[in-house]
Protein backbone atom coordinates (compact mmCIF):
# COMPACT_ATOMS: atom_id res chain seq x y z
CA UNK A 1 0.00 0.00 0.00
CA UNK A 2 3.05 2.45 1.47
CA UNK A 3 4.40 1.81 -2.95
CA UNK A 4 1.07 3.08 -4.36
CA UNK A 5 1.17 6.12 -2.16
CA UNK A 6 4.73 7.01 -3.22
CA UNK A 7 3.97 6.20 -6.64
CA UNK A 8 0.41 8.82 -6.30
CA UNK A 9 2.45 11.28 -4.66
CA UNK A 10 5.19 11.04 -7.41
CA UNK A 11 2.47 10.85 -9.93
CA UNK A 12 0.72 14.15 -9.16
CA UNK A 13 3.93 16.22 -8.37
CA UNK A 14 5.48 15.36 -11.66
CA UNK A 15 1.49 16.26 -13.29
CA UNK A 16 2.19 19.33 -10.58
CA UNK A 17 5.50 20.50 -11.79
CA UNK A 18 4.82 20.33 -15.58
CA UNK A 19 1.43 22.17 -15.23
CA UNK A 20 3.33 24.83 -13.37
CA UNK A 21 6.30 25.13 -15.93
CA UNK A 22 3.61 25.09 -18.36
CA UNK A 23 1.52 27.85 -16.95
CA UNK A 24 4.37 29.36 -16.40
CA UNK A 25 5.67 29.66 -20.03
CA UNK A 26 1.94 30.79 -21.30
CA UNK A 27 2.14 33.77 -18.82
CA UNK A 28 6.11 34.82 -19.38
CA UNK A 29 4.99 35.08 -23.09
CA UNK A 30 2.12 37.01 -22.29
CA UNK A 31 4.40 39.26 -20.35
CA UNK A 32 2.78 38.76 -17.04
CA UNK A 33 5.39 36.23 -15.38
CA UNK A 34 4.79 34.16 -12.48
CA UNK A 35 7.65 35.34 -10.23
CA UNK A 36 7.72 32.30 -7.79
CA UNK A 37 7.05 29.53 -10.66
CA UNK A 38 10.71 28.58 -10.57
CA UNK A 39 11.18 28.32 -6.84
CA UNK A 40 8.21 25.63 -6.62
CA UNK A 41 8.82 23.88 -10.00
CA UNK A 42 12.53 23.15 -8.06
CA UNK A 43 10.70 22.34 -4.68
CA UNK A 44 8.05 20.20 -6.42
CA UNK A 45 10.78 18.17 -8.53
CA UNK A 46 13.29 17.99 -5.55
CA UNK A 47 10.43 15.77 -3.66
CA UNK A 48 9.30 14.32 -6.78
CA UNK A 49 13.18 13.00 -7.53
CA UNK A 50 13.33 11.60 -3.82
CA UNK A 51 10.34 9.59 -4.35
CA UNK A 52 11.73 8.66 -8.03
CA UNK A 53 14.62 7.25 -6.25
CA UNK A 54 12.66 5.06 -3.49
CA UNK A 55 10.53 3.71 -6.19
CA UNK A 56 13.58 2.71 -8.30
CA UNK A 57 15.05 1.08 -5.48
CA UNK A 58 12.33 -1.07 -4.76
CA UNK A 59 11.84 -2.18 -8.30
CA UNK A 60 15.72 -2.98 -8.14
CA UNK A 61 16.40 -0.10 -10.80
CA UNK A 62 18.42 2.17 -8.69
CA UNK A 63 21.68 0.87 -7.40
CA UNK A 64 23.29 -2.38 -7.42
CA UNK A 65 26.33 -4.11 -7.32
CA UNK A 66 25.38 -6.31 -10.40
CA UNK A 67 28.57 -7.18 -11.84
CA UNK A 68 29.98 -9.06 -8.50
CA UNK A 69 26.59 -10.90 -8.33
CA UNK A 70 26.56 -11.72 -11.07
CA UNK A 71 30.58 -13.26 -11.14
CA UNK A 72 29.88 -14.95 -8.23
CA UNK A 73 28.92 -18.78 -8.00
CA UNK A 74 24.94 -19.07 -7.19
CA UNK A 75 25.66 -20.25 -3.57
CA UNK A 76 27.77 -16.85 -2.88
CA UNK A 77 24.81 -14.51 -4.67
CA UNK A 78 22.54 -14.62 -1.30
CA UNK A 79 25.72 -13.70 0.74
CA UNK A 80 26.74 -10.94 -1.71
CA UNK A 81 23.32 -9.31 -1.99
CA UNK A 82 22.75 -9.28 1.59
CA UNK A 83 25.86 -7.45 2.17
CA UNK A 84 25.27 -4.69 -0.64
CA UNK A 85 22.11 -4.36 1.28
CA UNK A 86 24.11 -4.06 4.70
CA UNK A 87 26.29 -1.53 3.17
CA UNK A 88 24.10 0.77 1.57
CA UNK A 89 21.99 0.86 4.84
CA UNK A 90 24.59 1.52 6.94
CA UNK A 91 25.77 4.28 4.73
CA UNK A 92 22.04 5.77 5.01
CA UNK A 93 21.67 5.66 8.74
CA UNK A 94 25.22 7.15 8.67
CA UNK A 95 23.78 10.21 6.54
CA UNK A 96 20.61 10.22 8.19
CA UNK A 97 22.24 12.50 11.02
CA UNK A 98 23.97 14.68 8.32
CA UNK A 99 20.45 15.05 7.03
CA UNK A 100 18.60 15.72 10.30
CA UNK A 101 21.51 18.14 11.29
CA UNK A 102 21.16 19.99 8.27
CA UNK A 103 17.71 20.01 7.73
CA UNK A 104 17.11 21.96 10.92
CA UNK A 105 20.10 24.30 10.37
CA UNK A 106 18.37 25.47 7.19
CA UNK A 107 14.95 26.08 8.05
CA UNK A 108 15.42 29.43 9.43
CA UNK A 109 17.38 30.46 5.75
CA UNK A 110 14.47 31.68 3.52
CA UNK A 111 14.76 30.80 0.03
CA UNK A 112 13.69 32.80 -3.44
CA UNK A 113 10.43 35.51 -3.59
CA UNK A 114 8.61 33.27 -1.74
CA UNK A 115 11.17 33.25 1.57
CA UNK A 116 10.05 29.39 1.88
CA UNK A 117 12.19 27.80 4.55
CA UNK A 118 15.05 26.02 3.68
CA UNK A 119 14.20 22.92 5.35
CA UNK A 120 11.05 22.32 2.85
CA UNK A 121 14.34 21.73 0.29
CA UNK A 122 16.58 20.25 2.44
CA UNK A 123 13.82 18.03 4.70
CA UNK A 124 13.38 15.97 1.18
CA UNK A 125 17.29 13.95 1.82
CA UNK A 126 16.15 13.07 5.46
CA UNK A 127 12.35 11.35 4.04
CA UNK A 128 14.52 9.86 1.23
CA UNK A 129 16.70 8.00 3.57
CA UNK A 130 14.25 7.29 5.65
CA UNK A 131 12.15 5.60 2.52
CA UNK A 132 15.02 3.87 1.65
CA UNK A 133 16.25 2.65 4.67
CA UNK A 134 12.50 1.50 4.77
CA UNK A 135 12.94 -0.32 1.36
CA UNK A 136 16.14 -2.16 1.95
CA UNK A 137 14.91 -3.79 5.34
CA UNK A 138 12.26 -5.14 3.43
CA UNK A 139 14.89 -6.47 0.68
CA UNK A 140 16.89 -7.51 3.10
CA UNK A 141 13.99 -10.10 4.65
CA UNK A 142 12.94 -10.90 1.42
CA UNK A 143 17.01 -11.81 0.65
CA UNK A 144 17.29 -13.42 4.14
CA UNK A 145 13.45 -15.38 3.78
CA UNK A 146 14.39 -16.88 0.10
CA UNK A 147 14.73 -20.50 -0.78
CA UNK A 148 18.11 -20.98 -2.62
CA UNK A 149 17.43 -23.48 -5.74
Amino acid sequence: MLRRLEFACASLLMAAVVGLVGIAAITRALGMPIIWSVEIAQLLFLWLCILAIDLGLQDERHFGLQILQDNVPPGARKAVEITNILIMAGLLIYLMQFAWRNTVLMHDRLDGALQLPGSYYHGSMLVGFALMIRTLIAKFLAVVSRKEA
